[in-house]
């Protein structure tokens, strides 16, 4: 059995990691990006696997979330803040683009109640062109033309912080009460409410705590990219989104992480095809939904982001099953 103390001192021990990466510049400035990347993407996917894939639901509007993030925290450093004090005041910048996210998230948990599958999809849908439609018309966010002036706060160790902390966060909601309330969801929504399990509460928890983890990667990518328009949060980043959490598979903290870091990874591979990797990448979504359509570590986890209790429970079970 592992000792508790294993993965909290690994994590420790990558973030000391990062810091002198980032610090020493001990890798190439590309490969930092990169890496950099793939933990926004990692945010990106868990948020959205939360409910896509632990809950059963259907959403296409992850983009918006991100959007609303990014635009908060970018107005924030750049016109709110003092000049001197954003380095230090960017964290605060990052959360308030979650919390913003998060308040919109409420608001569009709500059509959930009544609608899902397709229908949501199409409310989501919606909802991320209403988003985009709104900031490319309000003139103080830079409208079609963009928003910029902010400092590269982003760096390697912010980015691996918030990509464990959102590790954490969800690891331990998919693993309490209400992650089992998710997931009956997910099986039969009217037996868990039978089952006397607060279908509406445990809705809008996940998408509010969804919405956040999207605001705070879209914080983390504006002061990454130092410049965001509209058109950075489109249908097509949905798309990448949903690519990733089924790519890596459903209902999986491990295939979030592995979906998110093989889907940046190979649009990097593929720059040099130029236009033709935008075709090969949904490609190979489809090719995916066909030949394994809950993707590579579908409805399975890594051991060590199972609570121990669950391990035990889970080895016990099947010991009785194998008696039988």
């Amino acid at each position: 059995m592992r000792p508790r103390w294993l993965l909290p001192a690994l994590l420790t021990f990558i973030f000391l990691v990062s810091l002198a990466v980032h610090h020493f510049e001990l890798l190439d400035l590309y490969i930092q990006l990169i890496l950099m990347y793939v933990g926004i993407n990692i945010i990106l996917t868990l948020s959205l696997n939360l409910i896509n894939g632990y809950m059963g639901e259907f959403s296409v509007g992850h983009a918006g979330f991100m959007a609303i993030g990014a635009y908060i925290a970018s107005l924030l450093t750049v016109k709110i803040f003092p000049a001197y004090m954003t380095a230090w005041l960017f964290p605060l910048a990052v959360l308030a683009g979650g919390i913003g996210a998060a308040l919109v998230g409420l608001i569009v948990a709500f059509p959930s109640f009544k609608t899902r599958g397709d229908y949501l999809a199409i409310v989501t849908l919606a909802f991320g062109m209403i988003v985009k439609s709104a900031i490319e018309n309000i003139d103080a966010l830079g409208g079609p033309r963009g928003f910029l002036g902010m400092e590269k706060l982003s760096t390697l160790p912010w980015v691996f912080f918030w990509a464990a902390l959102s590790v954490w966060v969800i690891r331990n909601l998919v693993y309490s009460n209400f992650g089992r309330g998710v997931i009956s969801i997910r099986e039969d929504e009217i037996a868990s409410d039978l089952m006397s399990v607060n279908t509406k509460e445990v809705k809008i928890i996940a998408f509010v705590v969804s919405s956040f983890f999207a605001g705070v990667a879209g914080a983390l990518f504006a002061h990454l990219l130092q410049f965001i328009n509209p058109r950075a949060f489109d249908i097509i980043k949905s798309t990448d989104i949903l690519i990733m959490v089924y790519l890596g598979g459903i209902g999986s903290i491990a295939g979030s992480i592995l979906g998110a870091t093989i889907y940046t990874v190979l649009l990097e591979v593929l720059r040099p095809m130029g236009i033709w990797r935008m075709v090969f990448m949904p490609l190979m979504l489809v090719l995916l939904m066909i030949f394994r359509p809950k993707g590579i570590m579908g409805l399975k986890e890594f051991r060590w982001f199972v609570p121990i209790r669950d391990l035990f429970a889970s080895r016990l079970w099947h010991y009785k099953r194998g008696e039988k």
